[in-house]
Parts: structure tokens; C-alpha cells; sequence
């Protein structure tokens, strides 16, 4: 049983109005919002690029832009959409706004840092708007060496400095998560009882922590050979370009886990709860999470097998790129044990975990065919590659931050959304995502490479379809913009429960209260404890 005190008058929307009071804010719910903002924001940025990319590849000639244009539109798509969009999307927004709520916290652990994390994101972004609106970047978003330390004329630092400031938002947010959840659960909230969105959670800024260093040590690298002529990378002058790239995968290969994880957490609140059962094998999903993160840090090499490293290490590198995919498979497996002789109900969210369920396990099992030495090797830097990262980040990582607003989008707001227009929505994106990136899967095994605008007239037709699908892709992603701002107005009052959940976080009002719960809950049952709640509505009625 979970016991909670009346709620308090005045939810957060209300607390106090003024843009000065949401600026100071130290609530994390808020935040949670500023978040949300921004994000969205870097998301139609990073949108608007991928149309242009598409328009331009309708056909072979590349008659709309110039080649060196062409490479700023992909390598800031791809900025956008990464480091202001993807990683940060589901733990800075979605975290931000539940974890505290969903262990019967008041707050996160550092308030004042949660809110200096959202203004280092902000900052980090404004420098990387600057260097697109200035002239753009040309390296591609990896920022190899040479061409971002010696051939690159473009705004490789002003781009550079954005990302390695966000990255402090990110380890920021991370310690936030990890200190908040060792110290601050409610009486009875084991760790076993934890839902299996705050283990995801958890795991994931593990790590944002250990991983983004890295990264951010690697752009001060870059920094100085570019400015002050050190011979780091440069072969020319001493340095070793291969460096670049183990310490740019050390970390940017466990950042595809920071955007993918958080959505796997999604994923089984939303099964859980559509399907009225616990989730099958807890603790193996839960520690799965955990082994992701550890795992994640051990495979950047596969993204190497062309650079020259030794036969030994790719065979190293492989086995283990196969070896990390057993903790996705065992959530894949575990969630469809769920949904075994389960109560489903096919709600919009439950779509969009479906949708990400079918798309993750594509992107996953191609993965497979990249951590196999031969295929990588006829398949690197083609448009397979592209396919790939896009049904692993568009298909599960956008999927699973879209079922998750639209899962708590009655909690954060108190309004519910159109229940047609969501699912059309849902529809549209997946029939249009799967038109815009299998045909690509085709065009790399054909042998189209990535990153060029002009192209053999052989492929035309499946570029075609590919921009085809995105223009229908386009619009399932702008349908959901307006019925969100449409239910703010006229959406029907949520209750406190609308979907019958068991989370702490639906034992509290909609709109939560500023500080979650008067008095701290106590929480008795186990997680997903659907038979005892069945049991009490039962007795109950």
C-alpha cells in the first residue's frame, strides 16, 4: 500500500507567475519544462536541416546546394539532434520531472545544480547557434582530424566550446540522479521496489558521470592543436589521428546508451501499466540496465575496424559488440513475457512502446551485422551505417521519449490530449519512419556511401522513397506539437490516475503539488503490483 498526506493548494503551474520566478526556479519540475522547451526547440533545428538534406538528395545531380554546404547541413542536423536534442531529451526532461516524484522525493538532491545544469545547456547551445547562424560547421558531427584540426575553414571551436559546455550540463544532471536516488527514496523504497524508469535512470547517468569527460578532455585536445599548432592529432606534426577517434568512441559509443537507456525505462512503465502485470524477471531487467552501462564503455573499437587497428583487437572488439547486445535482448524478451496472456489495452502510448519495441530490435540486430568484421568492412560509411544509428536513435530513442509525454503528459499538465489524433500521430510516424530509413539499408548494401550529395542515377528511386517518408514523417511529428498546446486549453481535466498506474507518481494530484507530497509517502508493495490493486478496487467496489 502507498499512503500519502492531501495534496497542497497550489500545484507548480500556478505556484507563481513571471518569467523572473521560472528563471530562479529551483523546482524540478519546472526545469523539467525549461527542458522541454529548449529541446524542442534544437529539435525542429536539427529537423529543419534533415529536410534540406532530403530535398537535395531527390535527385543524383546535387543541383540545390554546394558540397561544402551540403556537409554543414549534415554535420549540424546531426549536432542538433545529438547533443541538444537526444541526450538530454528523456533524463533532463522526463527524469527531471518523475524521478524525484516516482521514490517519494520532494526534490532532487542539488536543486540549485539541477537549475545551473539547464543554463549550461542553454549557454552550451547558444554558442553552437552562433556557429551555425555565423557560417555553420563542415567536419561532420564526430569533428574527425584532420579536417576539424587543419582543413576545416568553418566554426569548428564556437562549435566545439557549445558541446563541451553541455556536456558539464549533462555530468551535472547525472550526479544529480545518482546522489537523489542513493539518499532520498521514501521509507519502504528498496531498490527493488524502485520502478524500472529510475534504475534506467540510474544506469544512465553512471554514464553521463565516467563517460563525458572524456569527451570534453578530447575537445580541449582539439582546442589546442587547432589554435596553438600542437602536434597531438596531426601526423604531420607528430600526432596520431587514430588517438581521436578511440578517445571520440570511448565516449560517444556509451552516449548512444544515454539516449537509448531512458527510453528502454519508458518502455516498461508503459508495458507494465497497458498490459495490467508486473513486469516479468524485475530484477533481470533492472540489472540488465546496469550491465548496458558497464558493457557500453568496452566496445567503442568496433567503431574502427577500417583504422588500421590490429586484426586482434577488431576480433576483441566484435565479440564483445555481440556480447553487449544480451542485456537489450533480455529487456526485448522480458517485455514481450509481459505482455504474455496480459490485459492490453491499445492506448497511444502502448503504441509507441510497440513502435519502439519492433523498431530498436531492427536497429539492434543490424547492429549485429556492423559488429561482424567482414560485413563492416563492405558496409562502413555507407548509408547502412546511416540506416542503423537512425532506427536506434529515431526508432527507439525519440519513440520511447514520445510514448513517455504522452504516458505522463495528463500528470505534468492535468489536461489529456485528443485519444484519436495520438494515435493517427503514432501511426504516421512509424509508417513514415520505416519509408525514410529501410530503403537506406538497401543503399548502403548497394554500395551508396554516406555523406555525398551526388550520387549514381541507379539509386534515385530509393532516395526517393527515403524523402518521400520523411515528408510523412514530417508531418507525424508536427501533429503532436499542436494537439499538446491544443490540450492545454481545452483538453478534458485529468484525474489523478488516468491510466490506473501504481507508480508513487500517480498517488499524487495533476498537476503534482510544488513539492510533490506534504508528508513523505510510505511505500509497502513492490513495484507493478497490479494483482494487489486489482485486489483493493476489487474490495473496494
Amino acid at each position: 500500500m502507498i499512503t500519502a498526506a492531501p495534496q497542497e493548494r497550489e500545484h507548480y503551474l500556478n505556484a507563481s507567475h513571471g518569467l523572473k520566478s521560472w528563471l530562479l526556479t529551483k523546482d524540478h519540475k519546472r526545469i523539467g519544462l525549461l527542458y522541454l522547451a529548449t529541446i524542442t526547440l534544437f529539435f525542429f533545428i536539427g529537423g529543419a536541416f534533415a529536410t534540406l538534406i532530403r530535398v537535395e538528395l531527390l535527385t543524383p545531380q546535387g543541383n540545390l546546394v554546394s558540397s561544402e554546404t551540403y556537409n554543414k547541413l549534415f554535420t549540424m542536423h546531426a549536432v542538433s539532434m545529438i547533443f541538444f536534442f537526444l541526450i538530454p531529451s528523456i533524463p533532463a526532461v522526463l527524469g527531471n520531472f518523475f524521478l524525484p516524484i516516482m521514490i517519494g522525493a520532494r526534490d532532487l538532491a542539488f536543486p540549485r545544480l539541477n537549475l545551473l545544469s539547464w543554463y549550461l545547456l542553454v549557454i552550451g547551445g547558444a554558442f553552437s547557434l552562433f556557429a551555425m547562424i555565423a557560417g555553420g560547421v563542415d567536419t561532420g558531427w564526430t569533428f574527425y582530424t584532420p579536417y576539424s584540426t587543419t582543413y576545416s575553414n568553418s566554426w569548428v571551436i564556437a562549435t566545439a566550446l557549445g558541446i563541451f559546455i553541455a556536456g558539464f550540463s549533462s555530468i551535472l544532471t547525472g550526479l544529480n540522479f545518482i546522489v537523489t536516488v542513493h539518499t532520498m527514496r521514501a521509507p519502504g523504497m528498496t531498490w527493488f521496489r524502485m520502478p524500472l524508469f529510475v534504475w534506467a535512470n540510474y544506469a544512465t547517468s553512471l554514464i553521463q558521470v565516467l563517460g563525458t569527460p572524456v569527451l570534453a578532455v578530447t575537445i580541449v585536445l582539439l582546442f589546442l592543436e587547432r589554435v596553438f599548432h600542437l602536434g597531438i592529432f596531426d601526423p604531420a606534426r607528430g600526432g596520431d589521428p587514430v588517438l581521436f577517434q578511440h578517445l571520440f568512441w570511448f565516449y560517444s559509443h556509451p552516449a548512444v546508451y544515454i539516449m537509448v537507456l531512458p527510453s528502454m525505462g519508458v518502455v516498461s512503465e508503459i508495458i507494465s501499466t497497458f498490459s495490467r502485470k508486473a513486469i516479468f524477471g524485475y530484477a533481470f531487467v533492472a540489472f540488465s540496465s546496469v550491465a548496458i552501462a558497464v558493457l557500453g564503455f568496452l566496445v567503442w573499437g568496433h567503431h574502427m575496424f577500417v583504422s588500421g587497428q590490429s586484426l586482434y583487437a577488431g576480433m576483441v572488439f566484435s565479440f564483445l559488440s555481440y556480447f553487449v547486445a544480451i542485456p537489450s535482448a533480455i529487456k526485448v524478451f522480458n517485455w514481450t513475457a509481459t505482455l504474455y496472456k496480459g490485459s492490453i489495452s491499445f492506448q497511444t502510448p502502448m503504441l509507441y512502446a510497440f513502435g519502439f519495441i519492433g523498431l530498436f530490435t531492427v536497429g539492434g540486430l543490424t547492429g549485429l551485422f556492423l559488429a561482424a568484421l567482414g560485413m563492416d568492412i563492405h558496409v562502413t560509411d555507407t548509408y547502412f551505417v546511416v540506416a542503423h544509428f537512425h532506427y536506434i536513435m529515431v526508432g527507439g530513442a525519440l519513440m520511447g521519449y514520445l510514448g513517455g509525454m504522452h504516458f505522463w503528459w495528463p500528470k505534468i499538465t492535468g489536461r489529456m490530449y485528443p485519444e484519436g489524433w495520438a494515435k493517427l500521430s503514432a501511426l504516421v510516424i512509424f509508417l513514415g519512419f520505416n519509408l525514410t530509413f529501410f530503403p537506406q539499408f538497401i543503399l548502403g548494401y548497394l554500395g551508396m556511401p554516406r555523406r555525398y550529395h551526388v550520387y549514381p542515377a541507379e539509386f534515385q528511386v530509393l532516395n526517393v522513397l527515403s524523402t518521400a517518408g520523411a515528408s510523412v514523417l514530417a508531418v507525424g511529428y508536427v501533429i503532436p506539437m499542436i494537439y499538446f498546446i491544443w490540450s492545454l486549453r481545452y483538453g478534458k481535466v485529468a484525474s489523478a490516475n488516468p491510466w490506473g498506474a501504481t507508480g508513487l507518481e500517480w498517488k499524487t494530484s495533476s498537476p503534482p503539488p510544488v513539492h510533490n507530497f506534504e508528508e513523505t509517502p510510505v511505500v509497502t508493495h513492490e513495484a507493478y503490483d497490479y494483482a494487489s490493486l486489482m485486489a483493493e478496487e476489487v474490495e473496494v467496489g
